[in-house]
Formats: C-alpha cells, sequence, structure tokens
C-alpha cells in the first residue's frame, strides 16, 4: 500500500525544489551568449548577459506575436525619461515563437535600431533565454529589470496591469538612486579622555 505513494510524494518534492537555472529575483541570471547561429544584436556582433551591469536596464524578452502586449508599460517607462547614463534597455526578440519570415522580422528590428539607438536590440533565435532563465516560450512579452549590479529587481511573463508598470518604475527609481556613502570607522584608543589631555 505504502509504494504507491512513493512516486506522487517524489513529484511533490521535486516540484517544491526551485530549478538551478531559473532566473530569480536578487540573483543574477545564468548567463546566456547570443552569438552566430543562436541571435545576437541586429548589427550581427553578438550579445551576452553578461553584458547587464553598470547601469539599471529594463529587458523585455518579446515573441512578435505578443509585441502589443505591453505598450502601456512602454510608453509609461518612455515618459519617465530616466537618465541615460544611468538607465538601458534591451529588447531581445524571441525569433523562434512566430511564423512571421525571419526577413521580415530583422528587417523591422533594424529600422527600429535605426529609430532607437539607445537601445539594445537583440535576436534569440532558439529560445536560449526562455530555456535558461524559465520564460515562456511563445504568446508571451516578459518584462525584467535588473540593478547596476546585474541583479534581478523585476519580473513579469505576460500583460503588466498599470499596477504593475507603476512597481516597476518605483523599483527603476529606486534603483537609480546613489548608493548611500558608508560612514568610515571610528578609530577606537585605549587611552581616557584625560590621558589624551595629558592630564594624569
Amino acid at each position: 500500500m505504502k509504494s504507491r505513494w512513493i512516486i506522487p510524494a517524489i513529484l511533490v518534492i521535486l516540484a517544491a525544489i526551485p530549478s538551478a537555472n531559473a532566473v530569480e529575483l536578487g540573483q543574477v541570471p545564468p548567463t546566456v551568449q547570443l552569438s552566430g547561429e543562436k541571435g545576437g544584436r541586429v548589427d550581427g556582433t553578438p550579445w551576452s548577459s553578461t553584458e547587464i551591469k553598470g547601469k539599471v536596464y529594463t529587458l523585455m524578452y518579446v515573441d512578435p506575436d505578443a509585441k502589443n502586449m505591453n505598450i502601456p508599460t512602454e510608453k509609461g517607462l518612455k515618459a519617465q525619461n530616466f537618465p541615460k547614463d544611468l538607465y538601458g534597455s534591451i529588447a531581445i526578440i524571441n525569433m523562434e515563437a512566430t511564423w512571421k519570415p525571419n526577413i521580415i522580422i530583422n528587417k523591422i528590428l533594424k529600422g527600429k535600431q535605426k529609430d532607437y539607438p539607445d537601445t539594445i536590440y537583440a535576436r534569440d533565435m532558439d529560445f536560449y533565454i526562455s530555456k535558461a532563465w524559465k520564460l515562456k516560450k511563445n504568446g508571451s512579452y516578459a518584462v525584467l529589470c535588473f540593478d547596476r549590479d546585474g541583479k534581478l529587481i523585476f519580473l513579469k511573463d505576460g500583460k503588466l496591469s498599470p499596477a504593475d508598470t507603476q512597481d516597476l518604475i518605483g523599483i527603476i527609481r529606486k534603483a537609480l538612486e546613489p548608493a548611500p556613502e558608508e560612514t568610515p570607522p571610528v578609530e577606537q584608543s585605549d587611552e581616557t579622555p584625560m590621558e589624551k589631555d595629558g592630564i594624569n
């Protein structure tokens, strides 16, 4: 009788264990390199997730068939006019998720890169990011945000509500704040104040 519960129990335990490759809040995600047949920037040069550092970055991972899903969020972020020296944006197109020909998407991306030179546009040719970071493969539009150290501080895989967008904007603003300066430690001395003044 007990044996009939072994497999279900194992499945429950495994389901409770987070995947080692899943991107988690407060952590730097597993490295993904897009180059050659795997994809890369619109100009053909490689792109790596290790580049997500030094600034606060918002990364959009987009199925072309769902490109209109988070337009309100795009407009909301654009309206903030975050300083370009501290904030950057990345748009990675999930090329394998659509039926549309690559040649058409590539043409559109080149036009967008020209119109928005401050945004990094890249292509993922075979779900490499969705596999490594456990994002939805089809029909979705994931919005991720990273702090200056490349740690994930926001993730929503799907349509963002107005409240989600405001949360994201607030998180970005906080991440853009200058880090508090550390107060140097006060030197300790074994001498008493009277000894320092030469009073015995």
